[in-house]
């Protein structure tokens, strides 16, 4: 276990935490005390330094020249469990539909499929200006639900100016999101249209 792959299993571990402490961050957003606001900050703050390692565990690895199989296969199974757990919660506090949330993960699901058959055929499926692109806003998307979570400002009362803001950008995220996907099939067909 070198340190890239240690930070990996910690976003693991740091995730499985913050999702077992939301449970006890009250029903609605809107109802918040101060015992449940200090709760959500803790979680919060756990999602970023989670975050923080995703940034972190890739760009040491190349450094360092520590890339292994372990963290080949574990870096995006954490990434994909750190979004799907934090939009889960978001979906559960009504800060987004869940119709995103399905959109979103259903793609995350289909390219993770793709790049497993590539890998058993020799090919690599990098990240390209979309898949970055899609990335960030969606890192920016879940910023955005947890300042509101913990109380900064209001993105669930529906019908203000700002939840149409939030819904529209809602809406690029996962135009960009499926866009990405769906190019990814197109550019790299041949992995599952070829004969044997």
């Amino acid at each position: 276990m070198n340190i890239p792959n240690t930070l990996t299993i910690s976003r693991i571990a740091m995730i499985a935490v913050a999702v077992a402490l939301s449970a006890f961050c009250g029903p609605r957003v809107e109802h918040m005390t101060g015992t449940i606001r200090v709760f959500r900050i803790i979680v919060m703050l756990l999602a970023f330094l989670a975050g923080i390692t995703d940034l972190l565990d890739g760009y040491l690895a190349r450094k360092w020249n520590q890339i292994t199989d372990f963290g080949a296969l574990m870096d995006p199974l954490a990434d994909k469990i750190f979004v799907a757990s934090c939009m889960l919660i978001a979906v559960e506090y009504r800060l987004m539909p869940s119709w995103i949330a399905i959109a979103v993960l259903a793609r995350e699901f289909m390219v993770t499929g793709l790049r497993s058959l590539a890998a058993k055929k020799g090919v690599v499926i990098s990240a390209d200006k979309f898949g970055k692109l899609k990335t960030a806003m969606q890192m920016l998307m879940l910023a955005l639900a947890g300042a509101s979570w913990i109380g900064c400002f209001d993105l669930w009362t529906k019908y203000t100016p700002q939840w149409y803001i939030w819904i529209i950008y809602l809406c690029g995220v996962v135009f960009v999101t499926m866009y990405s996907g769906v190019s990814y099939f197109i550019k790299y067909r041949y992995v599952f249209m070829e004969n044997k």
